[in-house]
């Protein structure tokens, strides 16, 4: 223990230092590498210090240093002979620093280094003779500099490269050859630059490369097959360029990508055969790009997908309806923020083991019902922010795992139509998330209302057979309340029995059938008030001889559709009617006894308020004139 302690004692105040033989210094008030070092020093870092040059002798007697780092210290000036005197280092870190410039061949003593870190300063060009002598290095990494241009022979010595990161500099182009004899190279990262294309033959000689990062470039072109040499590929990614197309056959000869992103490009199209064999892809991004659709056999030859995320194409609307024909594995498939309009029925049939499906914040319209059939191991769907007025009550009834199912956002149409999503929804409350934002927006009497808060009520006039006018309108017309409709002719005709939980409304006429008949389309003369009682059916029902009364004066309107279809809404006491687009609307509208009384109360506690306001006003100015009068006197008085 006592050379250990001996050695511990050595270690400068503003050093750290520790028995596997690191030593770590920061502070500003380092100009230089401290004298006074463990002599078992293997590894020394600085960092964030005011040691703006290496000098001459500022490594001398490191004989067992192997790594040295100098970092976030302004460094500025590098001897040329400064590494003389520790040739056996095998990495060196220089990293955010303020170089611009190194001297020729100052690194060319270090034989055996193996790092060499350069990221993060100043520098603008890269001689070739800075990098001569260093046959043995691993790791370059030139990132965040001011690099715009390389010689094509910068890299030909270092054979044995097998990281190399050009990221975040300004280059525009790079030569055909400079990657040439790079065979060893495993990561080779040129993101973040302004590479305008990518020649032919530029990658043909990284054989064993496992990941290429391009992305965030202005590349507008590939040369044709400008990848088949990267048999070992794992990793591309080319997102946020400038591609508009890509050529056919890009991605073959590519069998171990498992990750490709080619998302923010404005792609227009895609050729008909684009992607290779990939059994081993798990990670696909296409999105924010301006396609219209995509080849039916674009993701055919990825049976080992896992993450699909093809969204935000606003420009998408059209899927094939064989697209995921092939992915037996996938797991997450995100299509929202497109521009889809309608789904296949079979679209998702063969993805077994889906478990995410995003298709939020499009632009659809419907649902097939059984879209989803088969899909048991769903846990997660959203549809929130699409067109949906209304969805098959029976939708998702086989996905017995869903546990996040978001809706909000649509125009939801809390009629009959919704009556089974509704009741699916009542009995699944947990599963809905949003379930406070799930608003109605028609009719107008529902508008504003959670479909939650609907009720078994709200629903029963849905059993009520409601005919339909032939007369010519504009469009059909749905009412905004549940509606007894009665079908009269100027003729002897039959009214469909309509049932309401309330009151039943049934006609009969001499003809032995019941049917549903029209008014033609011909103009009738004007009915007398005799005419419409002779053509009004025999009506049998509870209605008050006041309101038959008021149906009966109500055909002999001056308007053609009142001889073809009443509708009656129910309720006592308030009456009015309108015409809209060929009906006829009689409105019966419903007072609660209670609330009138409690508003009568109300208006006459108001009256007698406002009038015992008045008689206290009118007294109290009565009040004050006598003051006032006094007051005028007394002022005449004291004047005279």
């Amino acid at each position: 223990m006592l050379p250990q302690l001996s050695c511990i004692s050595v270690c400068p105040s503003s050093c750290r230092c520790d028995s596997t033989g690191a030593v770590m210094c920061v502070g500003h008030s380092i100009t230089d590498i401290p004298k006074q070092l463990p002599l078992y020093m293997y590894t020394l870092r600085l960092n964030d210090t005011n040691m703006n040059v290496i000098n001459e002798n500022s490594l001398a007697n490191q004989h067992l240093l192997l790594r040295f780092s100098l970092s976030y210290s302004h460094l500025h000036t590098i001897h040329p002979r400064a590494f003389q005197v520790v040739p056996q280092l095998k990495s060196v870190k220089l990293s955010s620093n303020d170089l611009s410039t190194i001297p020729a061949q100052v690194f060319s003593p270090l034989t055996d280094l193996e790092q060499l870190h350069l990221d993060g300063n100043q520098l603008e060009t890269i001689a070739p003779d800075m990098l001569e002598g260093l046959i043995v290095l691993l790791d370059l990494n030139l990132s965040h500099n001011k690099l715009t241009s390389l010689e094509s022979d910068v890299f030909r010595r270092l054979t044995k490269l097998t990281n190399l990161n050009l990221s975040r500099n300004s280059i525009k182009k790079l030569s055909p050859t400079i990657f040439r004899l790079l065979t060893s190279l495993r990561l080779l990262s040129i993101q973040y630059n302004e590479i305008e294309v990518l020649e032919a033959g530029i990658f043909d000689d990284l054989v064993n490369l496992e990941e290429l990062k391009i992305h965030y470039n202005q590349i507008s072109s590939l040369a044709p097959r400008v990848f088949w040499s990267l048999r070992n590929l794992k990793t591309l990614t080319m997102s946020s360029n400038r591609l508009q197309a890509i050529p056919e056959k890009t991605f073959y000869n590519m069998p171990k990508l498992s990750k490709l992103t080619i998302f923010k490009n404005p792609l227009l199209s895609l050729p008909d055969q684009l992607m290779g064999h990939m059994p081993e892809m798990r990670e696909f991004y296409l999105f924010a790009t301006n396609l219209t659709t995509v080849p039916g056999n674009l993701f055919a030859n990825m049976s080992g997908l896992l993450s699909l995320n093809f969204h935000l194409n606003d420009k998408l609307r059209e899927l094939p309806s064989d697209l995921f024909c092939c992915l037996p594995n996938l797991q997450k498939l995100s299509l929202r923020s497109n521009d889809l309009h309608y789904l296949h029925p079979q679209l998702f049939a063969r993805l077994t083991t889906l478990a995410t499906l995003l298709l939020n914040d499009n632009k659809l319209q419907s649902l097939p019902e059984n879209i989803f059939q088969g899909h048991g191991g769903l846990l997660i769907i959203e549809l929130k922010n699409n067109h949906l007025k209304t969805l098959p009550g029976n939708i998702f009834w086989s996905t017995t795992a869903l546990k996040t199912l978001t809706l909000s956002g649509n125009p939801w149409d809390c009629t009959c139509s919704i009556r089974g999503i509704w009741r699916w929804i009542s009995l699944n409350e947990h599963v809905v998330t949003d379930n406070e934002d799930v608003m109605c927006h028609s009719p107008t009497y529902q508008i504003h209302r959670t479909i939650r808060s609907l009720c078994d009520e709200d629903f029963n006039f849905c059993n009520a057979t409601t005919p339909q006018s032939n007369f010519p309108t504009e469009d059909s017309f749905e009412p905004t309340q549940p509606p007894h409709a009665i079908t009269t002719d100027r003729q002897p005709s039959v009214a469909a029995p309509v049932t309401t939980p309330l009151r039943t409304i049934s006609a009969t006429t001499q003809e032995p059938t019941q049917r549903a008949i029209s008014s033609t389309t011909t103009q009738p003369a004007k009915p007398t008030t005799s005419d419409v009682a002779n053509s009004l059916p025999t009506i049998s029902t509870a209605l008050p001889d006041d309101e038959l009364l008021l149906i009966t004066e109500t055909l002999s309107y001056d308007a053609l559709p009142f001889y073809g279809q009443l509708v009656v809404e129910q309720g006592p006491e308030f009456i009015h009617h309108n015409f809209h687009k060929g009906w006829v609307y009689v409105w019966f509208l419903p007072s609660d006894t209670a609330l009138a009384g409690f508003l009568m109360f109300s208006h006459m506690l108001l009256v007698v308020t406002g009038l015992f306001m008045i008689f206290c006003a009118m007294y109290t100015m009565y009040r004050l004139n006598r003051p006032v009068d006094q007051l005028k006197a007394d002022c005449a008085n004291t004047s005279a």
